[in-house]
C-alpha cells in the first residue's frame, strides 16, 4: 500500500476516533412506528429546525448555530427560532416549567425529554423529541448535535420525564 494511502487511512481513523462522544452509539433496532395524533404546524417547525441543526458542534454555554450548543441552548434556540417561544435557559428551569408532564407512551414531536445523566435523580440533560422514539440533543463536550433513540439503554436508564411546551394551538406559559 503506497505511503499516501496509508497516511490517508490513518488520518481518517484518527478523525473518526476524535468524533466519538461519551454516550454509546445506538444499536440498530427495529422499532415499529408509533401512531401519533397529527402534529401542529408549530411542532413541525420545531421538528424540522431541530433536525436541521444535527452536526452542529457542542459548546458548553452555547446557544447559537455559529458558535455551537449545549443541550438547553439548543432547545432555547430551536423554540425561539421555529415557534417564537422564549424558554428558560437551564435544564433545571426547563423541567420546572408549569406545562403538562407527558408519559413516554404519549410523546409527540416537539416535546422536551429530560435525563439524569450524572446519576441520581437530578436533571442534567435534555433534548427535543422528534418522533418514532428519537430525540435531537447536544450530548457532550467534543461531540455534535445528534439524533438518538430513547430505546438505547444509556438513555433508558437515565430518562426522567417529558414536558409538552406546544399546547394545541396556543403557547405554554412559563413560571
Amino acid at each position: 500500500m503506497p505511503a499516501l494511502h496509508r497516511l490517508t487511512l490513518i488520518a481518517l481513523l484518527a478523525l473518526l476516533g476524535a468524533c466519538s462522544s461519551h454516550a454509546p452509539a445506538p444499536a440498530p433496532v427495529y422499532t415499529p412506528p408509533v401512531v401519533q395524533a397529527p402534529s401542529s404546524p408549530a411542532a413541525d417547525d420545531v421538528l424540522f429546525r431541530a433536525l436541521g441543526l444535527v452536526g452542529t458542534p457542542y459548546r458548553y454555554g452555547g446557544n447559537m448555530p455559529d458558535s455551537g450548543f449545549d443541550c438547553s441552548g439548543l432547545i432555547g434556540y430551536v423554540y425561539r427560532d421555529a415557534a417564537g417561544i422564549s424558554l428558560p435557559r437551564s435544564t433545571r428551569e426547563l423541567i420546572a416549567m408549569r406545562v403538562p408532564t407527558i408519559g413516554m407512551n404519549a410523546l409527540q414531536s416537539g416535546d422536551l425529554v429530560f435525563f439524569a445523566t450524572n446519576g441520581g435523580g437530578q436533571v442534567s440533560h435534555a433534548g427535543i423529541y422528534v418522533g418514532e422514539g428519537r430525540f435531537v440533543h447536544a450530548p457532550s463536550s467534543g461531540g455534535t448535535v445528534r439524533l438518538d433513540s430513547l430505546s438505547n439503554s444509556y438513555w433508558q436508564k437515565s430518562y426522567l420525564n417529558a414536558k409538552r411546551v406546544l399546547l394545541d394551538s396556543h403557547l405554554a406559559s412559563t413560571p
